[in-house]
């Protein structure tokens, strides 16, 4: 009978990988709360953004 270990040592390659997936999935996520987050905003009238004290040209700062 033959067996395999397939546990990873804290800190190792698989850890590191683990961490790196972890990184770009977060920074995809952050990227579409602020395109969703944009778009929102862009679809205002300048009349509602007023509302909410914000102008147009701060739009992307404030989604960014």
């Amino acid at each position: 009978m033959a067996v395999i270990d397939t546990t990873t040592v804290a800190g190792g390659k698989g850890n590191a990988l683990s961490r790196t997936v972890h990184n770009i999935i977060a920074q995809f996520n952050a990227w579409n709360d602020a395109r969703i987050t944009r778009n929102a905003l862009a679809r205002l009238s300048d009349r509602e953004l007023e509302d909410i004290g914000l102008t147009r040209a701060e739009i992307d700062t404030i989604a960014g």
